[in-house]
């Protein structure tokens, strides 16, 4: 047999909430009704994360590590942990045990109900009011606006997917929170569950307001890919035309002014452009410029890696990928998976 479903967890600097993890995974795996493994990445530990990582490896066969060289950033991990898992259902969680593995049953269950994504909404978030809690509503609020696709809490991590959902995107930056827009964009069925959500308990948390502006970037760039990836010249024509007009009628202002201080010899009323006005036009332009370079250089950076079929991460090293694993129900054993070695990288 081959796993039904894979957990993906990112860690990175997660000593204090490994121990309490593997416990509630204990817990978890007894409960599935399909056999399952756990694929953990370590994202550039700089504590002792891989050490207890590769410990729970030797004690439990359904683990397995992988290490990466350096840290990229919790998109990179998820990409690798999916690259490397093997199952047709994977379920994505975090490691801070915030997320919690015991509503993993109830999301599967919904899976089978027909949906291709089930995402986690922590109703009653544990979070700080002022920097988590209010950015992330305004966030979801303007991702739905931009998107389509109505969501409570894009950001939560605890979601599970179907497979062939995530096989056509490569995740860069931190697009992993809009999964669930591409999902839509291609006709699968999303809906959302109320998931519980605990307080951070151990260890410091890798979130805070200074990501909020990648996630306005990030959003940016989905939207353009999604609605003009194919027909850009939609996006940049639009702006452009619309920055043309205004630059012909300000020269034609600029010039009328002009003829008609010469003619009526009342200089007064040629207004000139101030230096302000200038570093207005300059700034605002410069930054139109910029974010459209931005867009373009996207397109690049995705035809670079994708027509050369690179990762956007390297590994250092795996772990148990080539050990046999057990189908746990209950704490017992009853089947054993191929002792064939998961993917490398």
């Amino acid at each position: 047999m081959t796993p039904q479903v894979s957990l993906i967890i990112p860690v990175f600097n997660e000593e204090d909430s490994l121990p309490r993890l593997f416990d509630a995974l204990d817990e978890t795996m007894k409960k599935l009704p399909q056999p399952a493994e756990v694929v953990l990445v370590d994202d550039g530990s700089t504590d002792r994360s891989f050490a207890l990582l590769r410990d729970a490896a030797k004690a439990r066969a359904w683990v397995r590590v992988v290490r990466f060289r350096r840290n990229y950033g919790q998109t990179a991990a998820l990409a690798a942990g999916i690259d490397h898992s093997r199952a047709s259902v994977i379920v994505a969680l975090d490691a801070d045990l915030q997320n919690d593995p015991a509503d993993i049953p109830a999301m599967l269950a919904k899976l089978d109900e027909g949906y291709d994504v089930v995402s986690g909404w922590r109703k009653r978030r544990q979070d700080k009011a002022f920097t988590r809690k209010l950015p992330s509503a305004i966030a979801n609020w303007v991702i739905g606006r931009v998107s389509g696709l109505k969501l409570h809490d894009y950001g939560c991590t605890l979601k599970a997917y179907r497979r062939f959902v995530l096989e056509p995107y490569t995740l860069y930056g931190e697009m992993h929170r809009f999964i669930p827009i591409y999902a839509s964009w291609v006709g699968a069925r999303v809906t959302e569950m109320v998931v519980t959500h605990h307080p951070r308990v151990a260890g410091k948390s890798k979130y805070g307001l200074g990501r909020a502006y990648k996630v306005l970037l990030d959003l940016l760039t989905v939207s353009f890919l999604g609605g003009y990836s194919t027909k850009p010249i939609y996006f940049f024509g639009k702006p452009a035309m619309f920055l043309s007009a205004a630059g012909f009628f300000a020269a034609g202002l600029f010039v009328f002014e002009f003829v008609y201080a010469r003619v009526t010899g009342n200089f007064q009323v040629w207004i000139q452009p101030t230096t302000l006005l200038l570093f207005a036009v300059f700034t605002v332009t410069l930054g139109v410029q910029l974010v459209l370079m931005g867009l373009l250089g996207e397109i690049v950076m995705r035809t670079y890696y994708e027509s050369q079929s690179k990762k956007t991460y390297l590994v250092r090293e795996i772990e148990n990928f080539d050990a046999p694993i057990v189908e746990v129900h209950g704490g017992t054993a009853q089947g054993a998976f191929e002792n064939t070695p998961g993917p490398v990288s």
